[in-house]
């Protein structure tokens, strides 16, 4: 489908993204992607974490972005950026928007609106170890997609249901992950 469009839907290039995936599909080795990034304490509750880059298909390719962190006020912080469970929620979001923008657009549809609204409560008894019953994270995340444009409700079903089946951060909150931690003293 996507080899024979050539055209910019939603921003996307279609004929771009086409050729990505016919590259994929001819060497599964292009695609694997590995993302890193390194976070710095900055005082009190804040942090500062650099992406300097990523490698694709064995490829280092550099970028330069700086994401901070902090807690609010009424968590010992100086709510001087969103805390990391505020940038947790949107990165599943931003992954998630990617996935509703690029199935609309393979399938024609122009956007015109994509909201996407995630809430979750923990219960802060379990990060401070107050209690062995309380979990330190969620238990749930509710998120809520509003979704407008030329297609039909039944295309933005489908789209719906493919990024529920492909967001990476989807997946990566929707399912344990193992997490491979070393500790260095310096």
């Amino acid at each position: 489908m996507l080899d024979t469009v050539k055209s910019r839907v939603n921003g996307l290039d279609l004929e771009a993204l086409g050729e990505v995936v016919e590259a994929i599909e001819q060497d599964a080795s292009k695609a694997k992607v590995s993302f890193d990034v390194t976070t710095r304490w900055t005082g009190q509750t804040g942090s500062e974490t650099i992406v300097d880059g990523f490698t694709m298909a064995g490829e280092r390719i550099a970028r330069s972005h700086k994401i901070v962190a902090d807690e609010p006020c009424q968590l010992l912080g100086a709510d001087s950026a969103p805390n990391p469970q505020e940038l947790l929620m949107a990165a599943v979001n931003a992954c998630m928007t990617v996935g509703y923008v690029a199935g609309a657009a393979v399938n024609g549809i122009t956007l015109t609106n994509l909201e996407i609204r995630t809430k979750g409560t923990l219960d802060l008894r379990g990060f401070l170890g107050l209690s062995e019953e309380v979990p330190a994270g969620y238990e749930a995340i509710d998120y809520e997609v509003t979704i407008a444009g030329n297609g039909t409700p039944e295309q933005f079903d489908e789209i719906h249901r493919t990024v529920m089946k492909t967001s990476p951060n989807y997946f990566n909150l929707n399912r344990p992950i193992r997490m491979n931690g070393v500790l260095r003293v310096a």
